[in-house]
């Protein structure tokens, strides 16, 4: 199952990262409109915003040695490196991310393999988050950007990077769930709203933030906090859907195959499912 999950994740990621590009930049993640959803802001900013508030909530002033698990096209990689003048790694399953994410890094003179003496560099790899090709105690700063709802076993996951950080290394990640099911299970409508999602955009399932702390809290991560951002972030959908629709936008569709259409016919299904209090975005900080 896994691998064959990873080859949809992959086709997916390959057929509609430059889609993506072209028509909203090089960040593929929410964007950050306050923290009651209500701010106006250029969707670009809304985003970089986003990782600044990310990083304000987790109290991360600096860090050294970076890994971005899911790293797209190295949006966040980049911002990362630069900001902290840091080595930083982003993974990801697509070699078509990885390829541009390199080819970016070397037009902003980021490139770890420059022979100019710099502080911040970054290089990107086709890794698998569950197998990841590094040593115990790699990096002191772990960063998963909307990532952990394609991994198909979230307790490896979350192992792999307790696995790879250094001691007392900080760990900030952020992935979609679904709403707590402590008081209330999932009704059979919420989940086949779940499974219309997972079937479009390439996932295996997701779960509940408090889930997430349980595992995160049997690893032994330490200073483990979470936060429920979905309010903040759920105008970025709406933002999207309207962009969607210029006629680049659909022109760049009709090459990008129909996984990608269906992607893009598809976005009302986030929509709603913020709408609902069903999807929720989660976050988790912990240290090791």
């Amino acid at each position: 199952m896994t691998s064959t999950l990873n080859q949809r994740i992959q086709q997916f990621y390959d057929a509609s990262s430059g889609l993506w590009e072209q028509t909203w930049g090089e960040h593929m993640h929410h964007g950050y409109y306050g923290a009651d959803g209500t701010q106006k802001k250029e969707r670009r900013q809304a985003q970089i915003d986003l990782i600044e508030e990310l990083l304000h909530w987790a109290g991360i002033q600096q860090a050294e040695n970076i890994l971005d698990v899911g790293c797209g096209i190295g949006g966040s990689t980049l911002y990362l490196a630069k900001k902290f003048q840091a080595t930083a790694t982003g993974i990801t399953l697509s070699p078509v991310q990885a390829n541009r994410a390199t080819q970016r890094a070397k037009d902003a003179g980021l490139a770890s393999d420059s022979s100019a003496a710099q502080s911040a560099s970054a290089q990107f790899l086709v890794a698998d988050a569950l197998k990841m090709p590094f040593a115990d105690h790699s990096f002191d700063f772990i960063w998963s950007l909307e990532s952990g709802e394609h991994m198909p076993t979230k307790e490896k996951f979350l192992q792999e990077c307790y696995r790879v950080l250094k001691p007392g290394g900080k760990f900030l990640f952020v992935t979609w769930c679904h709403r707590p099911t402590e008081q209330q299970p999932l009704t059979a409508d919420e989940q086949k709203h779940l499974a219309d999602i997972y079937r479009v955009y390439c996932l295996p399932y997701v779960i509940s933030l408090p889930e997430y702390e349980a595992i995160a809290r049997s690893l032994s991560f330490q200073s483990i906090r979470t936060a429920d951002w979905s309010t903040a972030v759920a105008p970025f959908w709406d933002v999207v859907i309207d962009s969607a629709i210029t006629p680049s936008a659909i022109f760049g569709l009709l090459q990008s195959g129909w996984g990608t259409i269906q992607a893009a016919l598809s976005l009302g299904l986030m929509q709603r499912g913020y709408q609902r209090g069903l999807i929720r975005f989660g976050l988790l900080y912990g240290e090791k």
